[in-house]
């Protein structure tokens, strides 16, 4: 049947049944339709199409350095990236994900730049399609000990050193990180740039997320549940209220002057 000859929802349909690669030139003939209904619709279809190929070369993108490192030789290239250096309480967690060629991570960015919701639904993804993946923590006592530069790096390398399959080449979000011994690439904002340690934000991000959510429960009070342990209103007033708790960071301003009182 004649294009315009079908009807505006015959149309619907067959846009939603035609294939990425079909859909140009559907779209250009439907263009040029005199019905303003079915441009209106051809426009909506074509803004769609735009916006999956922006995604397509933004998650192209950031597998460039697991790419060029493999051309270098490499085998198996780890991303590594650890969450928690800024709250007040609660450890730093690290994790390392190893990511096959052909692993489907739909959206995958920064877990900052995702919903909770996103988080988990690709942190289940992340798990069941890495080659290998590890999560590493140090808690507030040793944060307190090595500052929070230390401890962050120390988490890195036992998520690292902890992979199920031996990395041979690590990338590193941030600065490079003097502990991981393995031949590296610190990449700045590396968990917006390279999918691996963006697939490390993310299962770091959700662990701790849920580990502050049960200190919440062990430690009413607080409000770890909502805050993560982050430097909110609300938790400085609950310090305030009832004095810091087993897994505060003592070494951190304001609890460190506090104590200093």
């Amino acid at each position: 049947m004649e294009l315009q000859q079908m009807k505006t929802k015959e149309i619907e349909q067959l846009l939603q049944q035609t294939t990425s690669d079909d859909m140009p030139a559907l779209l250009e003939l439907l263009l040029l339709d005199q019905r303003r209904s079915v441009q209106t619709m051809a426009q909506r279809y074509q803004r769609k199409l735009e916006r999956q190929m922006q995604e397509e070369q933004r998650l192209a993108a950031m597998w460039q350095y697991e790419q060029q490192t493999k051309q270098q030789g490499y085998q198996w290239i780890a991303g590594t990236d650890e969450v928690g250096r800024g709250p007040l309480a609660g450890p730093v967690v690290a994790a390392a994900v190893i990511l096959s060629e052909d692993a489907e991570l739909p959206g995958i960015k920064d877990s900052k730049k995702l919903t909770q919701q996103q988080r988990e639904e690709l942190d289940v993804l992340i798990r069941q399609q890495a080659v290998s993946w590890a999560i590493a923590e140090v808690d507030e006592k040793n944060i307190d000990a090595l500052n929070i530069l230390e401890a962050s790096r120390l988490a890195m390398k036992r998520a690292v050193d902890d992979l199920s399959v031996a990395a041979d080449f690590i990338l590193v979000d941030g600065l490079p990180n003097p502990r991981i011994q393995l031949p590296s690439l610190a990449i700045v904002k590396g968990d917006n740039k390279s999918i691996s340690i963006a697939a490390a934000s993310i299962i770091a991000k959700v662990y701790r997320d849920k580990l502050m959510d049960d200190y919440g429960q062990q430690y009413p009070g607080y409000g770890f549940a909502e805050h993560k342990g982050y430097p909110t209103e609300a938790h400085l007033k609950a310090i305030e209220k009832l004095g810091p708790c087993p897994i505060h960071r003592m070494s951190f301003r304001p609890l460190s002057e506090w104590m200093d009182k």
